[in-house]
């Protein structure tokens, strides 16, 4: 369940003022999807920043590459790219994915699930059922699928970390937000599930955190005309995401957090 007013209101002030040391993540392996862009790519270029190795997940190569480039120049751990197209992905691609990584690095100690669909906001009657379940597909049975293919390396981690991440109208969904809203929401049941079932192994913890609005290419389409002066870079929320992954939050788990303060 969410934090409350107070607790969260004590979470955002720790994280808006956490200062990760240099080698919090240091030696260990993350996941990043959607990181070729947005709040993925910033989440990669500051977890590498802190001593991770980073698989670059998203639907291509292309703007990986842009990512993989950046990190490489600022000095970070050689990452890796896994292009995967969520929309589209099976079973046995999600467990070649994992494999893949237990055989090029040996483990995982943490995943961040960027990734989302969203084409457009309209009212439900004119979503049709494709749009639905390409939705369900990439914003919720895909962090499912990914998170389930590699559990196994997670639970052999001596600390790690799984961060789902919502959206503010997955919290509080309201018209024109259709399916998208939907597939975020659902992240709510399935974060109880997975932290129920999981209750007993204190090594692997799990979260939601709600950015809030951002700077981001999912932003500018859903409010064009806005200044983005008025809103927060994504690199001004990567701390908590450093945070979740690294041993100062070792002890969160099961917890969704807005990083939108509440009014």
């Amino acid at each position: 369940t969410p934090l409350n007013h107070d607790k969260c209101m004590t979470a955002l002030n720790q994280l808006n003022s956490y200062h990760p040391a240099a080698a919090l993540l240091r030696d260990r392996v993350v996941l990043v999807t959607g990181a070729g862009q947005g709040l993925g790519s910033a989440v990669a270029l500051a977890a590498a920043a802190h001593g991770a190795t980073i698989i670059l997940h998203g639907r291509s190569s292309a703007k990986l590459e842009n990512t993989y480039d950046a990190i490489s120049a600022a000095g970070g751990p050689t990452p890796a790219i896994a292009a995967l197209d969520f929309a589209s992905a099976g079973t046995q691609d999600f467990e070649q994915l994992a494999q893949t990584i237990q055989h090029e690095f040996g483990r995982v100690d943490g995943i961040v699930h960027c990734a989302a669909l969203l084409k457009q906001l309209q009212p439900l009657a004119d979503e049709k059922l494709d749009d639905w379940l390409a939705l369900l597909r990439v914003n919720l049975a895909a962090p499912f699928a990914l998170t389930r293919a590699c559990l196994p390396m997670l639970k052999r981690s001596n600390d790690a970390s799984v961060i789902f991440v919502s959206e503010s109208h997955g919290l509080r969904p309201v018209a024109y937000w259709g399916g998208f809203a939907v597939s975020k929401f659902a992240l709510g049941g399935l974060l109880k599930v997975w932290t129920d079932e999981l209750s007993n192994i204190t090594t692997l913890r799990m979260n939601i955190v709600v950015p809030g609005p951002v700077q981001s290419p999912q932003r500018a389409l859903t409010h064009p005309g806005e200044d983005k002066s008025k809103r927060r870079r994504v690199e001004e929320i990567t701390p908590a995401f450093l945070y979740l992954l690294g041993e100062d939050g070792k002890r969160v788990s099961g917890q969704v957090i807005d990083l939108e303060p509440p009014t």
